[in-house]
């Protein structure tokens, strides 16, 4: 998500915003696209700096009226500082958090360690200086999570995550590391920001993943606590926890998964109360909580609750097999660097949890004011008149008591679909994107709370089907249908599969699937591409444009998403919501992946809205977290594995007045 940038004008700066955030007194409060605050029954001094990039979110300390705003950043992108304020000082606080790890898979799997977490804001212990800035672009990057591990694929054992990190040639470098995977059965967690979970004592005993240091240069240097190491006493069936950003991982016992070690609470973007960033934590100030570790599995005799769970700040719970959740591990969330759970289980779908994405958050003083709040939930923003919340992950629109808008308008985005993995080196299909719908609606008569649901991205063929994204919804009347699957040549049985848009055809399924399933009027997608005779598979349908045929040994291309409506073009905000296409402006959003090839073959483009790209034996795209994009297919042979969807989004606006 984005740098903090924090005003650091009173030296007790921290126990102040600390004491705002908890007795829920911070208000959100929002910027125009140039930059300059135009206050709601207020007034504002506008002195901060002049910044760009990430989804932007002000707020306010409604009793000294001080104006905060936040850069949330949940993929990569730039951060540019084009000028500095003449008023508060170019330091700015950040949070750092790489993706967690993936669970272990197969027997007796360990939960994964969460990513690594750098910040400068106190409480937390290991709080480092404050960044300089200075007027240039800093790069952000943004780590994925791990995948889960898969038996016997792979061993078994979880992925590490991506490192996070913001960084300039005239700044320090600051890295979160990735979370370590989770041991199998017999293996060895892995170390990462936080370090992975063992397994169960069986063959060669597994030991604990360890933290490792951050490479960047400040002090101190610590990002994360260790898992736990496998359960010495026979017969060891519970998997350990990986560890998080708060506490170690906790051990299994011969009845007990290991939790996740807890994560922390980073409050960064202005409010303990719901923002849509970070985890939430059911208890005493419980939002903005990142990097828990996963919970590790249990032997599937073992009832429901003697999983490990997953530590507070995203982590994943563990599993018991197919008596829990046939899917695996549960995963860790998005844009919280959790790590994922692991999984018990012989078989060839004994998968652990993937891994949570990371985030990187900026914040800085702006001004001061006293605004009346319309509304709550999400990142808000002001664009041309109008208050926008943007919702990554799921939460709760609330009215305000100055609410006065009838109607508001909305982009409702579900989660697309995965891609398909060929069998014998055949043709895949792509993921069809989410289901895209757009439109305005009443709100009722205030108060108003409304439930926000953001579907996630579908699971990519591991050797078996690939799955549906889940649908979004903004209330009950407006639901988006997850994205359909693509289909894997493994068989019949894993055919391409009807979404908001249809997934891409396969080796043994020639026909793409439908699109706009269940119907809606207008239409929230398109159908999938067909299979090529030349093993290609076909593209994900998008929101935009079905998906494409595949043809001369090439998978087809995803079909182009949609571009959101005018109100929600914030400049300001390009680089991560949606991604650019045929209008220049950008701002794309539920694009097909693109189809997979057999290994002599070209995999597919990914459609324009996040779609991911094809593959031929190498690693497939990605849907883009938080557009609604479908999975790429991979068409290398069973030992590959097509690539998940992304998760959706929502997006709600009203006037200003």
């Amino acid at each position: 998500m984005g740098v903090k940038h924090t005003q650091r004008d009173s030296g007790n700066f921290r126990d102040t915003l600390a004491g705002w955030l908890v007795s829920g007194k911070v208000k959100s409060y929002h910027s125009s696209a140039l930059g300059d605050i135009q206050p709601v029954g207020g007034s504002i001094n506008p002195q901060g700096h002049t910044a760009t990039g990430g989804v932007i979110s002000d707020w306010v300390d409604p009793s000294p009226g001080n104006v905060y705003r936040t850069h949330i950043f949940t993929s990569s992108g730039t951060f540019v500082v084009s000028a500095l304020s003449g008023t508060y000082p170019a330091n700015v606080d950040y949070l750092v958090v790489g993706g967690g790890g993936g669970g272990g898979g197969g027997s007796r799997g360990g939960g994964a360690g969460a990513g690594g977490l750098r910040t400068n804001l106190s409480p937390y212990p290991n709080a480092t200086a404050s960044l300089p800035v200075s007027a240039q672009t800093y790069p952000v990057s943004v780590g994925g999570g791990g995948g889960g591990g898969q038996n016997p694929t792979d061993g078994g054992n979880g992925v590490n995550g991506g490192n996070s990190s913001i960084n300039s040639p005239t700044a320090a470098l600051v890295v979160g590391s990735g979370g370590g995977g989770g041991s199998n059965r017999g293996g060895s967690a892995q170390p990462g920001g936080s370090g992975g979970g063992g397994s169960d004592p069986s063959g060669n005993p597994s030991s604990a993943g360890a933290t490792v240091a951050s490479p960047d240069p400040l002090s101190p240097t610590t990002q994360g606590y260790v898992g736990a190491a496998a359960d010495t006493a026979s017969p060891g069936y519970g998997a350990s926890g990986g560890g998080g950003a708060g506490a170690a991982g906790g051990a299994g016992s011969n009845t007990q998964g290991g939790p996740g070690g807890a994560g922390v609470q980073v409050l960064i973007a202005g409010s303990s109360t719901a923002t849509g960033v970070g985890a939430s934590n059911p208890g005493p100030g419980e939002y903005q909580w990142f990097a828990g570790g996963g919970g590790g599995g249990v032997y599937n005799p073992h009832p429901v609750d003697d999983v490990g769970q997953g530590g507070v700040g995203g982590g994943g719970d563990g599993n018991n097999g197919p008596n829990l959740a046939p899917t695996g591990g549960g995963a860790g969330t998005a844009a919280t660097g959790g790590g994922g759970g692991g999984d018990d289980g012989a078989s060839s779908n004994s998968v652990g949890g993937n891994g949570g994405s990371g985030i990187v958050a900026v914040r800085y003083q702006i001004g001061t004011t006293s605004p009346n709040a319309k509304a709550t939930g999400g990142a808000i923003s002001l664009y041309n008149g109008k208050w926008i919340h943007t919702f990554v992950n799921s939460g709760t629109f609330d009215t305000g008591p100055t609410w006065t808008s009838a109607t508001v308008e909305y982009v409702v985005v579900g989660g697309g679909g995965g891609g398909g993995t060929g069998g014998s080196h055949e043709g895949s299909g792509a993921g069809g994107a989410g289901g895209y719908r757009t439109g305005t609606t009443p709100i009722g008569a205030h108060p108003v709370s409304t439930s926000i649901q953001i579907g996630g991205g579908g699971a990519g063929g591991q050797r078996t089907a690939a799955i549906n994204g889940t649908p979004s919804y903004f209330g009950t009347p407006i639901t988006s249908a997850g994205g359909g699957a693509g289909a894997s040549g493994t068989g019949t049985t894993n055919n391409a599969l009807d979404g908001g848009s249809g997934g891409g055809g396969g080796y043994d399924d020639n026909s793409g699937a439908s699109g706009n399933s269940p119907p809606t009027t207008p239409p929230q997608g398109n159908d999938g591409g067909d299979y090529g005779n030349t093993y290609g598979g076909g593209g994900g349908g998008g929101a935009g444009s079905v998906g494409g045929n595949a043809g001369g040994n090439v998978g087809g291309t995803g079909g182009i998403g949609a571009q959101v409506p005018a109100t929600f073009r914030n400049p300001l905000s390009d680089s991560v919501l949606g991604t650019p296409g045929p209008d220049p402006a950008g701002f794309y959003l539920a694009g097909g992946g693109g189809g997979g090839n057999h290994p002599t073959g070209t995999g597919g483009v990914g459609g324009d809205g996040g779609g991911g790209a094809g593959a031929t034996g190498a690693t497939a795209g990605p849907g883009l977290m938080g557009t609604g994009g479908g999975g790429g297919g991979n068409g290398g042979g069973s030992q590959y594995f097509g690539a998940p969807g992304g998760s959706g989004i929502v997006l709600i606006a009203y006037p200003n007045t």
